[in-house]
């Protein structure tokens, strides 16, 4: 049925509690289930499921991608299979239910590829697997607690789009309308050939997968499996003496990075990010593996970390030339122009000062929701509460001074109205933007402490962040007549569910569970591989050393060359001046300079097969989009995210398989 909302006239001119009369009596259903034990338990199973393809893909790529909408599906798709076989069918509400609690497990994830990642590298301390539970746990019940008072402001009251959730809205209402139940399946089935071609293809490229079955099982001497680079036949021509040696100044274009693989879940993440951001990454890793990086080998600013050129022995590698001397323009890049992009839009700053202050009668009256809203007395006394905690954490666990601590609690609610600003207008949530605000300003107080500038980040631009997330996530709920408490309790059920899933794997997946300082070896190059680059803890920590060349006065005078310095420069201006085009050409401009920064450092092979997929939705977009009706509209177009989301959960879960295989059975 269509939903109801109310015209802009009435937003602009009625009291909230108006508002929130209307709603009760038009729009919540009070008497549908919803946090049910089907729903919770649902929910508990996929979000641990998704926040572990988000770990993938956040290890990978340095994006974190939205679970609500693939949740919405699965859940529908399951229990619409169990109904045929007798079982009662899920409602709207469980099916919202299930993917707030998805939602909010996917969420929780993002400081572990970030500023938790970027910490333990920095101190080359690997912290235990409980405290980082504990402390993720904490983020994420403080994101609850802070996103529900503003849900009062920016939902109840101003009625802000909050684009992807009320187009996770408008999916739910469609789906549970009997004549668009057929296209609900069809997105379901499209996600499931999707999964099952991805992790088809990964398991027959896993190696440990294949030594397992071929020399375990089989009692083969040998085992094969499908190489996952795409040029193998072409080394195989030069082994044998058939073909050249591809070369750059001398140098094995491989020891560039410069050697595709077949990977799905890039594929699926590239047609999530659209055309320009796939074109922008691919842009970046063109510009600097196969031009830059080339031009300062030659001129010796980056030296092989083993072997000679001359001898054509030379050892270079990907995560060799990013960390000793691409990582800095490419961070600069990333900083200017989400900082650009922040500061350009005064009507976020407006909007969210003028969310701090009570607008004549939008908050006067009785509180019509008070039975079934969140107490608000719950964040008035959880979040100094819950705050504390995070603060002792800061101080016991990680060395932050008590009151740099505290300091970041206040911090919190100021970058959660901003972040909340723009997810409301945009749909866009700003968390690097965010996170450079706190590193900068902790950072000048205490540059020689990467614990200050880092760990206060985490405390305060994630919690924000995730605040803002959840409003996205509470939208749809809002639109098909939730019930907020249990949302709410969805969403700390999600958090435990993502925690206890995602934290055990980010320990076993990446190294850490047998790491050994005394071996030699340091945390940075245990959980860095060319499989997963970690961009987004690289830029955490690249800004932390910035700061501490910026601010740590003669102690860090050798840590920026001149060819550095210079680079950074060249790519701050630059970046400044796309985005101001951007910017000045709504969007229309078809660089994104934060994603040409992150092509920097995300591996070269994973930016060609998120171009791949992009430009492919895109094509189909272009060929199918004028064509509403066909087939081909309905499978490329409608269906985009659900065969995107399935890629990515096929080629990820079988892909953590097989690293869990090699670690808990060939060793």
């Amino acid at each position: 049925m269509a939903l109801q909302q109310l015209t802009p006239e009435q937003v602009r001119d009625w009291s909230r509690e108006q508002k929130d009369r209307w709603w009760l009596e038009n729009v919540y259903r009070g008497d549908m289930a919803q946090l049910t034990l089907r729903s919770a338990l649902t929910g508990f199973g996929l979000g641990g499921l998704l926040s572990v393809t988000n770990l993938y893909v956040g290890a990978k790529t340095g994006w974190t991608l939205g679970v609500g909408l693939t949740s919405v599906i699965l859940a529908f798709a399951l229990y619409r299979v169990f109904s045929r076989l007798g079982a009662r069918d899920m409602t709207i509400l469980e099916n919202n239910c299930v993917q707030s609690i998805a939602t909010a497990a996917g969420y929780m994830t993002m400081p572990l590829t970030s500023g938790i990642a970027a910490y333990m590298w920095a101190t080359n301390v690997v912290l235990p697997l409980w405290q980082v539970t504990v402390f993720t746990i904490v983020l994420s019940v403080l994101g609850v607690l802070v996103a529900f008072p503003m849900k009062r402001r920016f939902i109840n009251d101003e009625q802000h789009p909050f684009p992807e959730g009320r187009a996770c809205g408008v999916v739910l209402d469609a789906l549970y309308d009997r004549g668009a139940a057929a296209a609900g399946m069809l997105r379901a089935k499209a996600l499931a050939v999707a999964a099952a071609l991805a992790g088809g293809v990964s398991f027959v490229s896993g190696e440990s997968y294949m030594r397992l079955i071929q020399e375990r099982w089989l009692g083969r001497t040998t085992s094969w499996h499908l190489p996952s680079n795409l040029d193998a036949w072409y080394y195989w021509l030069v082994d044998k003496g058939y073909a050249p040696l591809p070369r750059l100044v001398g140098v094995d274009i491989r020891q560039l990075a410069l050697s595709p693989t077949l990977d799905f879940a890039m594929i699926g993440a590239g047609g999530l990010m659209g055309i320009r951001a796939g074109s922008s990454l691919l842009l970046g890793a063109v510009l600097n593996f196969v031009f830059v990086a080339p031009v300062m080998i030659a001129l010796g600013e980056i030296q092989p970390r083993a072997g000679s050129i001359a001898a054509g022995t030379a050892q270079f590698g990907r995560a060799h030339i990013v960390n000793n001397w691409s990582l800095w323009w490419g961070i600069t890049m990333m900083v200017v122009a989400s900082l650009v992009a922040l500061f350009a839009r005064p009507d976020v700053f407006v909007a969210a000062f003028r969310s701090l202050r009570r607008r004549s009668g939008s908050g006067q009256g009785q509180d019509v929701l008070r039975d079934i809203e969140l107490p608000l007395p719950v964040s008035w006394i959880g979040v100094p509460l819950i705050g504390a905690l995070g603060v002792w954490m800061l101080h016991e666990w990680f060395g932050v001074h008590w009151l740099l601590g505290a300091l970041a609690i206040p911090l919190i609610l100021v970058l959660a109205v901003i972040a909340a600003s723009s997810t409301a207008l945009t749909g866009i949530t700003p968390s690097g933007s965010l996170s450079k605000i706190p590193q900068f300003t902790f950072g000048a107080i205490d540059p020689r402490t990467p614990a200050t500038n880092l760990m206060t980040a985490v405390m305060s631009a994630e919690v924000a962040s995730n605040a803002s997330n959840l409003l996205m996530d509470i939208k749809p709920g809002y639109m098909l007549g939730a019930k907020p408490r249990q949302q709410a309790i969805g969403h700390v059920i999600g958090i435990v569910a993502g925690a206890l899933a995602a934290t055990p794997l980010f320990f076993l997946l990446f190294g850490l569970k047998n790491f050994d300082a005394g071996a030699g070896a340091t945390v940075a190059e245990t959980m860095v591989s060319d499989k997963f680059a970690f961009p987004a803890a690289l830029q955490w920590k690249g800004v932390s050393d910035l700061v501490t060349a910026v601010f740590g006065g003669a102690a860090a005078g050798g840590l920026l060359t001149a060819s550095i310095a210079w680079s950074m420069a060249i790519a701050g201006v630059a970046a400044l001046v796309m985005e101001i085009l951007r910017v000045r050409s709504n969007n229309r401009f078809p660089l994104a300079p934060l994603a040409i920064g992150l092509g920097v450092v995300v591996p070269p092979d994973s930016t060609l097969m998120m171009f791949v997929g992009s430009a492919g939705f895109w094509l189909a977009a272009r060929i199918y989009g004028p064509r509403p009706q066909s087939r081909g509209h309905a499978l490329w177009v409608d269906s985009q995210e659900p065969i995107c989301a399935g890629l990515i959960a096929g080629a990820a879960l079988i892909g953590i398989g097989d690293v869990l295989v090699r670690v808990f059975v060939l060793s």
